[in-house]
């Protein structure tokens, strides 16, 4: 065996590669972090993609995920320049008749925007919320025995149904209805579906326990501090490396990746077994997205005024329309009237735009690998909650499902979430395991959203999968 050079190699930078080589090089261990790209950062990297001083997140931008994550909050992220920045509402959800359903840090205050379902939604609501401390290590990690057995049983019972069957049960009006639907929808599968539930309760209940935050200076922020603090510990990063063969790494103990399967089985599959390989080709890939970032003149023209007091804006009207526009993406169709979700961060970051100038993106869910242009019909919804708005655009930068899987190659047809948030994929992703990080081959691991928890910036699949390399090839316990 060649002389080793490093304890693990971790191929891919993204939030979860640089939390898996934070945990290992807290151990001591000597950790290599190589990325394909010239920056670090997988999902979360910013740039000027409109105009000059316009900083545009190229995907993930609201955070409550990494605010309410148990290892990014045990780690001295804010001593490496993570600032993040909570709007006064965290979600807004117009309707059609100039009104706007809000969704606030506070019960009472989102309570009243809900009319008669306001106690209804704090019944189901808020005893998580309350214990997102006690709950959240056993949401964000792999199926396990929980340390707080019948909260989490109780969380499961309502979790594990469709978030349309969840609001028609439990929800009586419209508004509470349209605006649980809308946070279901970032499960990007169809909301007559279990687990769509299970994404809409952790959204609603990060709300209310550490809020829909976004990180000054955009998200690139979150993967700069992490790798200051990586680099602090005596990490190395190289960029502007493209892997494309496992024998072509230098020679570690381990290997990470924080990659999907298809390049994984790409880059290593001579390493694995027939069945091996076949298993990880099986994995299953989710709804892609269509992206638009805006330079602008002015803020958002919304019809309701109130919609300025968030970053996160929500379009889809009802229950109904948006049930409708996701249902389809699983068999290739699309709505004329997409769910968008819209973004404005300069409102409440100045560090976003020039002057009196304003960004903002949107995106709607489309079938993996669509190769249709959606910019007129994304458009056409952000005109119908705020007429006008079309004259505020100064440029626009467009992102088809084919251009977000260029930019990074997790993004199998666009999908921005890891896979497919089935049922049979929430817990046992990539494949059936015990051990869901270890891959099936001597020192191979997997720490990508492709393991559970599933997508989003939270750095909860680094930190498992480190966990696992550390009590499988080293005998450390964490």
């Amino acid at each position: 065996m060649k002389d080793l050079k490093y304890d693990a190699v971790i191929v891919g930078s993204g939030p979860n590669g640089l939390v898996a080589g934070i945990i290992l090089a807290e151990k001591g261990l000597s950790v290599l972090v190589i990325e394909a790209k010239s920056t670090i950062g997988g999902g979360s990297r910013s740039e000027e993609l409109t105009l000059p001083g316009f900083i545009h997140d190229l995907c993930s931008t609201i955070h409550p995920l990494a605010a309410g994550s148990p290892v990014f909050r045990s780690l001295p992220l804010s001593d490496f320049g993570l600032e993040f920045i909570w709007p006064p509402s965290d979600v807004a959800h117009p309707l059609d008749n100039g009104d706007v359903v809000l969704i606030k840090r506070s019960f009472d205050e989102t309570a009243a925007t809900l009319g008669e379902d306001g106690d209804s939604y704090r019944d189901q609501i808020k005893p998580f919320a309350d214990a997102w401390n006690q709950i959240a290590p056993g949401l964000l990690g792999p199926l396990q025995i929980p340390e707080h057995p019948f909260l989490m049983a109780r969380f499961g019972l309502k979790a594990m149904q469709s978030a349309r069957g969840f609001a028609e049960r439990h929800f009586k009006g419209e508004r509470a209805r349209a605006v649980f639907a809308g946070i279901a929808a970032h499960s990007m599968i169809p909301l007559e579906d279990v687990p769509s539930a299970a994404f809409g309760l952790v959204l609603a209940i990060t709300a209310h326990a550490v809020g829909w935050c976004l990180p000054r200076g955009g998200s690139q922020q979150i993967v700069n501090a992490l790798v200051k603090y990586f680099l602090s510990l005596g990490g190395k990063v190289e960029t502007d490396w493209v892997v494309e063969a496992i024998d072509d790494l230098p020679p570690s103990r381990v290997v990470l990746f924080d990659l999907s399967p298809r390049q994984i089985v790409s880059i290593a599959g001579s390493r694995f077994s027939e069945s091996g390989r076949r298993s990880l080709s099986e994995f299953r890939y989710g709804a892609g997205v269509f992206k638009m970032d805006f330079a602008l003149s002015e803020p958002i023209p919304w019809s309701s005024k109130e919609c300025l007091s968030s970053a996160t804006v929500h379009l889809g009207g009802t229950l109904g329309e948006i049930s409708d526009s996701e249902k389809g993406l699983l068999r290739g169709r699309v709505s004329d009237k997409p769910f968008v979700i819209f973004v404005q961060t300069s409102l409440f970051d100045e560090t976003r735009a020039p002057p009196g100038k304003h960004t903002g993106w949107a995106y709607c869910h489309v079938p993996n690998g669509y190769g249709q242009d959606m910019s007129e019909k994304i458009v056409a919804q952000i005109e119908r909650f705020a007429p006008g708005f079309r004259d505020c655009v100064l440029a626009r930068h467009i992102m088809s499902p084919q251009e977000m899987e260029a930019y990074n190659s997790n993004y199998v047809g666009g999908d921005i979430g890891g896979g497919l948030n089935s049922l049979g994929q929430l817990f046992t992703r990539p494949t059936f395991s015990l051990d869901p990080y270890k891959l099936p081959a001597d020192g191979l691991y997997i720490c990508s959203a492709s393991t559970p928890p599933g997508g989003g910036v939270h750095g909860m699949c680094g930190f498992h999968a480190a966990r696992s390399v550390l009590d499988r090839e080293f005998g450390i316990t964490i």
